[in-house]
């Protein structure tokens, strides 16, 4: 039998359209087998596909929230967790002004601001490492300055020229240990700048990531000396993040734009 469930495509740290990471959300009322999400998430063909239950009174959270690439389920996810935020204050009338989410995570909120939706997710701070061997050469002979790891790797470089530069070698990334690997500098009129690829899990390059925004603010806070910070992910579609570091938790705003509304059969 052919179940109906409605679906949203959503662009996520978006000031504009076409612009930011699109994100699918998929509300159930109960959770279906995980090989059908999978399914999903592959069919959609997007970064991630997120999906959420309601949590009928539970006191910590108002809903479960998963999230899907096209090849595996991961634990955090910045952009499509802003994107469910939006479908439910803006399209299926959520009560209030904060939302929170249980996941694999813990427990996740997201703030409805004038314009922008904040997130509140933990703080990933990176350890100082030696640069893997041949990382140079993957990302097209450009030499990193210094080199981390928390639980995704992260590769500073001089300046944002260099970031823009990269020319990766997915192969090598898809090999360092780790959930992928971001690039990132100071940016030419914004505090910070990256670039974030995750070949291992099907996406070579990611166009906004909240989860890597994790380990880049608390880097780029210590250096500037500053714990507010405007960064930016300089893929080919771009977005915005307004964050701040609230000692171990991470605070990121952005905007959504909603690109497509319908349903999907399953």
């Amino acid at each position: 039998m052919t179940t109906r469930l409605p679906i949203y495509q959503v662009d996520a740290f978006a000031e504009a359209p076409f612009t930011g990471n699109p994100a699918a959300v998929v509300p159930l009322e109960t959770w279906l087998p995980d090989a059908v999400l999978q399914q999903i998430a592959m069919e959609n063909n997007l970064a991630e596909t997120a999906f959420f239950i309601p949590i009928p009174g539970a006191r910590d959270a108002d809903f479960h929230l998963r999230w899907f690439t096209p090849a595996i389920e991961v634990d955090l996810c910045g952009h499509a967790t802003l994107a469910t935020a939006a479908v439910l204050f803006d399209r299926l009338s959520f009560g209030g002004d904060l939302i929170r989410f249980q996941s694999q995570s813990g427990i996740l909120s997201v703030r409805h601001l004038d314009g922008r939706y904040q997130l509140d997710f933990p703080a990933r701070p990176a350890t100082p490492t030696r640069v893997p061997d041949g990382l140079a050469l993957a990302l097209g002979g450009i030499e990193p300055v210094g080199f981390l790891r928390a639980k995704k790797s992260m590769a500073v470089l001089a300046d944002e020229a260099e970031v823009l530069a990269v020319r990766p070698h997915f192969d090598f990334i898809a090999g360092l240990d780790g959930d992928g690997l971001i690039v990132t500098a100071p940016g030419s009129e914004t505090d910070a700048v990256s670039r974030y690829f995750a070949p291992h899990a099907g996406i070579n390059e990611d166009p906004v990531t909240g989860s890597a925004h994790c380990t880049i603010v608390p880097y780029w806070a210590e250096r500037l000396g500053k714990t507010s910070l405007h960064c930016r992910q300089v893929s080919a579609r771009g977005g915005d993040l307004f964050c701040d570091l609230a000692g171990d938790r991470v605070l990121m705003a952005g905007a959504a734009r909603f690109y497509l509304e319908g349903a999907i059969n399953v």
